[in-house]
């Protein structure tokens, strides 16, 4: 008969699937802080030496790191995403660029399509709250608390969608793009002008997603991303037109 006794379940065996999953599921994230033993014991419901046991075996598997003096820290598990030598593959060539955003408009018009669908009345509150922080940073001169509201923004319809391999894909992804890997955000921002045209943009993305709408939501994520790649475009070709105009100007000076 194919049947085995059931057995009891250790408590570290709980408490490490428990946490596995908040890992897997994006709530706690990389480099996060966990409370301190006796809050966390508490929080879960276990003893200590329990609880030590569970850590032990998340730190074996590279899902915690212990710091000493500081605490216990969600691992780094983003980093090993790419190679060290990829990144800078990406970093030195313009069609990396262009590939991440064509990448991103696929795979992040799908993940609203799924937000609008899947996401629950919460996950709709977060965007929408997210895109109301936007609005209220886009009055201030400085774009910088804007750019970093603008990833959190797709972040958020990320993570509504559900699904936790674009979770922690486009995380990483994301995390290349705060590091300038593909382009600087913070450019983007500086022009008051695409400023205002980009909070448009996640305006109609964030209406299509709240009116539960999954081709308004694929269209507004797809015309986004059509006007960053082409003001990419545009900062490429003025880059090199200003070059070329220098080689003039030091020429004329020479002459």
């Amino acid at each position: 008969m194919p049947f085995l006794k059931v057995a009891s379940e250790k408590l570290s065996s709980a408490v490490v699937r428990q946490i596995e999953q908040l890992i897997l599921r994006g709530i706690l994230r990389p480099g996060e802080r966990l409370p301190s033993e006796r809050d966390l014991a508490e929080k879960l419901g276990v003893s200590r030496p329990s609880l030590r046991d569970a850590i032990a075996e998340l730190a074996e598997n590279g899902l915690l790191v212990s710091r000493a003096g500081s605490g216990i820290f969600v691992a780094d598990v983003l980093g090993s995403a790419f190679s060290p030598a990829l990144i800078r593959l990406f970093s030195t060539h313009e069609e990396a660029v262009f590939d991440y955003i064509a990448f991103r408009r696929d795979i992040e018009g799908l993940a609203a399509e799924r937000a609008a669908v899947h996401g629950s009345e919460t996950d709709l509150r977060v965007i929408d709250t997210i895109f109301g922080k936007m609005e209220q940073a886009h009055q201030k001169r400085d774009p910088s608390d804007e750019a970093q509201l603008d990833a959190e923004f797709h972040m958020a319809i990320i993570e509504a969608s559900h699904n936790v391999i674009m979770l922690h894909m486009l995380r990483s992804m994301f995390d290349l793009l705060r590091q300038g890997v593909f382009y600087n955000r913070q450019m983007m921002f500086r022009n008051r002008m695409t400023r205002d045209h980009l909070l448009d943009q996640h305006r109609a993305i964030n209406a299509g997603v709240q009116a539960r709408d999954p081709e308004a939501a694929r269209a507004a994520v797809t015309a986004h991303l059509a006007f960053v790649e082409q003001a990419f475009h545009d900062q490429i070709r003025a880059e090199r037109h200003e070059a070329i105009a220098r080689q003039r100007l030091e020429h004329e000076t020479a002459r």
